[in-house]
């Protein structure tokens, strides 16, 4: 289908041409033998050029504007060079507005240049060039507005796409943002109970004093943690995320709870932390601490959070390992540093934990500062989107100045010297009444009635300035060729004016606006055809103008509201699958919200309440055993919500990353340390800012390709071009068992 597309305008048009050059359809001089060979030769070239005219737009205007020149100095007569317009076309399409620009300027310089080989310094040269420039701008116009509609449903599309890969990934994404919230609810105060019971337990025979502090902590650690728990299960039924409050005053607090677990722990925090990142901040903090009380119980901690150029740096450091202490290693989920990293990259910062020189341990976290206030976007990239999104306005508006006025000056070929000489102030008075005329369809997306009004007032200042001016008959008839202002406005109307039933009174006005217009202007001097005309012949004429003008304006307005619904359409279409596959996440991330609730009061919960009771009744050893067993229920919970081992999860049922362009290396990396030679070209450019649906789909495809061929040697290219990106994957293909043939087409290319 695609190949029929490319080809058939391009035969079309070379049908077209070839039977111009039939003895008796074309002009009356038909080229001879050296003009006709060089004639073909120019459509065979301008053919081939416009097949590829999708795929390499810039070269197929170069071959045929040559083709243009060669044929137009073979056959000036009879040669139609049509194939420059539609390359043009292409390249407005498909390239940035630079390349436009550059390429109407290429167009109309050739244009130029071969109409002052052709027509030599006469009066017609200046009429063939305005018209080459104003058909060459209403082209570049064309595609562009072509362009930006493209541009948006590339957008649109990509939406969808992100939009896709989120619902694909909602319930996992959920299971570690709920893995991360029970971790932070539960882990640090049920850690905080096993090492205070431990240390009470080991020291209770030199201080018995301690038992019963720890049975106390440990009932008031026990039943804010179940306090906690019982509001994570009623939070899971709410879709919303929490506000975004003051946070400095909760680290200050959670610092001071780990103050009274008896280690040195030294602060600094500023007084206005807000946002996610300060959120992030909460829950780093409270990680880090809880690691180092269970790695290194006893050891001094310093927590720092300082601003600098509108971020937020965070350190967590804490000293050494007593040689006397003993750590409760075991006790966590294993997940503690991957929590903190995930927190920190979803508040839009980074984070890095690692050893110190002296055998601590140190967390390092850079978030953005959400007390700050952004800065609004740059006002010069507004200018440039919209100078962009605009050029198809400006080029429309110049196309219709230019080509009333072209027209106009090539009416006057047959004048006399004399005759021109003479109507000289009033051409000049009339080209600026055109010029005019159309100015107003610069705006006619933004303000499309004002500019139909604009256009329609313009309109009836002709005759009153052609009767002011004592403009002669034939040069005031000009003004009638900028009707075509007139369709463009009632199309803008019907097709970006607000309530698309209402627009039925713009062909109506159009029809009797100009054809009033063109009837005053006929009879400024109170005749038509040198006959007298009267009032009534004047509205008669202005009524039998009017039948023939209402079915075009009515079809204009008509075929604006026809592209205006199927634009609409496509983007409600849009909008509901959006809206579909948001749904879908948000029912995803409701059901594993439901799942977790259920598993954390059979579980976690029970537990806790055990460790309650247990430090009511004083059973300091029961009290450690129900603590332990609450933080190996948790462990189990939190390794659940990692996923069932299958596709997509790494090692111990942890979710692994959906693969990427960038690991087609690493696959052909494996594959050749298996003993297959395959090699990967264009991975850095192809990997270019791809959306991640499209990433996975490029790397399934590879990895399908691959696994169909054979074991021997293979090469994987990835070529990107103007959005569009091609896979090839060349080799041997799969041997088939005996007697089996390959199907008709099988080949080495994938």
């Amino acid at each position: 289908m695609e190949t029929t597309r490319n080809w058939l305008l391009p035969l079309l048009l070379a049908t077209g041409q070839g039977a111009l050059m039939w003895p008796g359809v074309g002009p009356d001089s038909p080229p001879g033998a050296p003009a006709l060979f060089a004639v073909v030769a120019a459509l065979a070239v301008e053919t081939a050029a416009l097949g590829w005219r999708r795929t390499a737009p810039v070269r197929a205007l170069a071959c045929t504007l040559g083709a243009a020149v060669l044929g137009s100095l073979a056959w000036p007569d009879g040669y139609l060079a049509l194939g420059p317009l539609i390359a043009l076309y292409s390249v407005a399409v498909r390239c940035p507005v630079p390349v436009t620009v550059r390429a109407v300027a290429a167009g109309v310089g050739v244009e130029w240049v071969l109409a002052g080989v052709l027509e030599g310094p006469r009066a017609a040269l200046l009429s063939d060039m305005a018209i080459a420039l104003g058909v060459y701008l209403l082209c570049a116009g064309l595609g562009e507005a072509r362009r930006q509609w493209l541009a948006g449903r590339l957008t649109a599309a990509r939406r969808l796409a992100g939009a896709e890969h989120t619902r694909r990934l909602a319930a996992d994404q959920e299971r570690r943002r709920l893995a991360r919230e029970l971790h932070d609810v539960s882990a640090h105060h049920l850690t905080s109970v096993v090492v205070t019971v431990d240390a009470a337990h080991r020291l209770q025979d030199s201080r018995p004093d301690l038992a019963a502090e720890a049975l106390s902590f440990a009932e008031r650690t026990g039943t804010e943690t179940l306090t906690a728990l019982q509001r994570l299960v009623g939070l899971l039924r709410d879709t919303d995320r929490p506000d975004h409050g003051p946070m400095s005053g909760r680290i200050e607090e959670l610092v001071a709870g780990f103050g009274r677990l008896g280690r040195p722990v030294t602060a600094r925090i500023p007084a206005d932390l807000a946002g996610p990142s300060a959120e992030a901040i909460h829950g780093i903090v409270r990680e880090a601490l809880t690691n180092a009380l269970r790695y290194a119980p006893g050891a001094a901690c310093r927590v720092l959070v300082r601003r600098a150029d509108g971020r937020l740096e965070l350190t967590v450091e804490n000293a050494p390992p007593r040689a006397a202490s003993q750590a409760a290693g075991g006790l966590g989920a294993g997940r503690g540093v991957a929590g903190m990293r995930e927190r920190a990259a979803a508040a839009g910062g980074e984070l890095t934990a690692g050893p110190t020189r002296e055998g601590g341990w140190r967390v390092r976290a850079t978030l953005p500062d959400g007390a700050v206030p952004r800065r609004p976007q740059e006002p010069g990239w507004r200018r440039d989107v919209l100078r962009e999104q605009r050029l198809a306005d400006p080029a429309l508006a110049l196309a219709a100045m230019i080509l009333p006025v072209s027209f106009a000056l090539a009416l006057t070929e047959d004048w006399s010297a004399a005759a021109r000489r003479a109507a000289l102030p009033a051409l000049l008075l009339v080209c600026g009444l055109l010029a005019l005329h159309a100015l107003p369809l610069l705006w006619r997306r933004r303000a499309p009635w004002t500019v139909l009004g604009a256009v329609l007032a313009t309109a009836s200042l002709g005759p009153a300035a052609v009767t002011a001016c004592h403009v002669p008959p034939r040069v005031a008839e000009f003004l009638v060729l900028g009707t075509l202002v007139e369709t463009l406005a009632v199309y803008a109307v019907a097709g970006y004016g607000q309530g698309p039933g209402r627009t039925w009174p713009a062909p109506a006005a159009a029809t009797l606006v100009t054809a009033c217009a063109v009837t005053a202007m006929s009879c400024t001097d109170g005749s038509v055809g040198g006959e007298p005309v009267g009032p009534g012949g004047a509205v008669l004429l202005a009524f039998l103008l009017a039948v023939p003008l209402a079915p075009v304006f009515v079809a204009v307005w008509g075929a604006g509201l026809f592209v205006r619904r199927r634009r609409l359409r496509a983007l409600a279409y849009d909008d509901f699958a959006l809206a579909t596959s948001m749904w879908q996440a948000d029912r995803a991330a409701e059901a594993e919200r439901q799942r977790l609730a259920a598993t954390l009061r059979d579980a976690v919960l029970e537990h806790t309440r055990a460790l309650v009771a247990a430090a009511r009744r004083g059973d300091l050893a029961q009290v450690a055993d129900t603590a332990r067993a609450a933080l190996a229920a948790m462990r189990e919970m939190l390794h659940g919500l990692g996923g069932t081992a299958g596709d997509g999860e790494g090692p111990g049922g942890r979710l692994a990353p959906s693969p990427a362009v960038a690991d087609l290396d690493a696959l052909c990396g494996a594959l050749r340390s298996g003993g297959r030679d395959v090699r990967v070209r264009g991975l850095a450019e192809a990997a270019r800012e791809l959306p991640p649906s499209v990433q996975v789909s490029v790397y399934r495809i590879v990895e399908a390709a691959l696994g169909a061929g054979d074991l021997g040697p293979a090469r994987v290219t990835l070529r990107r071009r103007r959005g569009t990106l091609r896979i090839t994957v060349t080799g041997p293909a799969r041997r088939r068992g005996p007697g089996r043939r390959a199907p008709a087409g099988a080949g080495r290319r994938g």
